[in-house]
């Protein structure tokens, strides 16, 4: 009994990498996030905090199920007004403006490591051999018939 306490004590650990976040807590959303969200100016203010609805938004983009299959908490918010609120941000920049605020405060820390950074692609293998299709949705396999 006590060598299998030993093995499972001698496994070692799997280094685990930073991984996209799926939520964000209140501090962090309401200090690195929501200064660079864009807020309705005119009409009504949404139902629910800016960051559940960010949350919302990180949910669909991690699990990828379609906009019209999101069921929120109790049905708080329907579907579309978390949608209308990632497409608006998407349109106006505050991505980008998230995205560049967040590089550079990892770079100001030293923490930004560019020496594994392929931004033109060139790690990506390119596919050869495939059937060139004039027409967008023809079956290959069909083409293929004589």
């Amino acid at each position: 009994m006590s060598t299998k306490k030993q093995k499972q004590k001698s496994k070692p650990r799997k280094t685990c990498y930073n991984k996209l976040p799926t939520q964000v807590l209140q501090t962090e959303f309401n200090r690195y996030v929501l200064p660079h969200l864009s807020k309705g100016k005119r009409g009504r203010k949404p139902k629910l905090s800016y960051y559940k609805i960010f949350n919302y938004v990180l949910y669909v983009l991690h699990t990828g199920i379609q906009w019209n299959e999101l069921r929120t908490y109790r049905n708080e918010i329907y579907w579309t007004n978390i949608y209308k609120h990632h497409n608006r941000w998407s349109k106006d920049g505050s991505y980008r403006k998230l995205f560049s605020a967040s590089v550079e405060q990892l770079r100001n820390k030293g923490k930004l490591d560019l020496s594994v950074l392929f931004g033109d692609g060139s790690n990506v293998v390119a596919k050869k051999g495939g059937l060139v299709s004039a027409t967008p949705g023809i079956n290959t396999k069909k083409a293929r018939k004589p």
